[in-house]
């Protein structure tokens, strides 16, 4: 009789490794989002809004774009894919100018927020908004 030949090889599968990696990984993934949610925090305390805003969905965006010195119907744009991507570097520079520093500031802002998000909020940058900013 015909019988198949197995080419697939038996292999020990490292799951106490695996589990260590995966494992790391949500802790490295957990430590930014507390930075980034304790900075932001920080930046709406210092702008004279509620720090609890930081972690409140889509709120958390009005009061950016209060911080930011943007209309409020701009969050309907954050709905639009592709261009909030555009939006949330516009309204991360206009954060940076309010807090005194420069568009490649807000650029960091934009794209590691982690980093810059706490060092704007636990800095020495003080919240000043720019009058006729739309």
């Amino acid at each position: 009789m015909f019988q198949p030949i197995l080419f697939a090889q038996q292999q020990e599968v490292d799951l106490e490794g695996a589990a260590g990696f995966g494992i790391g990984i949500f802790v490295v993934y957990l430590a930014v989002i507390i930075l980034t949610v304790a900075g932001l925090w920080k930046v709406f305390v210092k702008a004279g809004k509620p720090g609890w805003a930081a972690i409140v969905p889509i709120y958390n965006v009005i009061v950016l774009l209060e911080i930011a010195g943007k209309p409020v119907w701009w969050v309907i744009l954050m709905f639009i894919p592709f261009v909030n991507f555009v939006v949330s570097i516009l309204i991360a520079i206009d954060v940076a100018k309010n807090f005194g520093k420069e568009a490649l500031y807000g650029i960091g802002l934009a794209f590691l927020p982690f980093i810059f998000y706490p060092l704007l909020g636990f800095g020495d940058a003080r919240y000043r908004p720019q009058t006729g900013s739309y």
